[in-house]
């Protein structure tokens, strides 16, 4: 199995004042489902960037949960990860899929304006992609409505909400929907992690 960095959300309990790094299990399913093996990372930089070093993964996830701190997030060490992180893979060509907030973030890190948007959290949506439609889930508050070089649109939900971008140049790769939230599995988002990641 190849592996992949797979960052994680910021949870926080005050009770006991801490700070926790978790991924929900289905997370671990799905990527087994896409023959990869998760390297789950801290949201500490120099540990998660070591995590990777030297050539110990093959690309890098960055998953849903916790709003931008830009966007009035409260996990402004994960903002910070994961800009590293998309450093990392830049510099090394690793092949990086953003899940939701880690779309957010590859848009952000292009300057894609991204605003509050409504009717988004369902577990049902009919988006366009590839030229037809698809049913997905949706769990967001905040979307682009349009999207800037080297970002391309990819898929668009009825409303106009962008749902899926894909870099012109490089292994960059951004959808909304939560391919982990499926049950059974979405054959359509297993192939695209393979493909992502060069599985055979």
């Amino acid at each position: 199995m190849k592996r992949v960095a797979v960052t994680q959300r910021v949870s926080l309990v005050p009770e006991r004042g801490e700070r926790r790094d978790c991924l929900d299990q289905a997370w671990t399913r799905f990527l087994s489902a896409c023959d990869l093996l998760p390297v789950l990372l801290p949201n500490v930089t120099e540990a998660a960037l070591a995590l990777c070093e030297p050539d110990g993964v093959s690309g890098v996830v960055l998953t849903g949960g916790n709003d931008l701190a830009a966007l009035g997030g409260d996990s402004p060490e994960r903002d910070t990860v994961e800009k590293a992180l998309l450093d990392l893979a830049q510099e090394r060509s690793l092949p990086v899929l953003g899940i939701c907030r880690g779309m957010q973030a590859i848009q952000q890190r292009f300057a894609v304006p991204l605003r509050r948007v409504d009717g988004h959290v369902t577990p049902r949506q009919v988006i366009r992609i590839n030229g037809g439609l698809r049913e997905v889930n949706s769990y967001h508050r905040f979307a682009a409505f349009e999207t800037r070089a080297p970002l391309e649109v990819w898929a668009v939900a009825n409303d106009g909400v962008v749902e899926a971008v894909r870099h012109s140049t490089q292994p960059v790769t951004g959808i909304m929907w939560h391919p982990e939230r499926c049950s059974p599995f979405a054959a359509e988002d297993v192939l695209l992690f393979r493909d992502s990641f060069a599985v055979k």
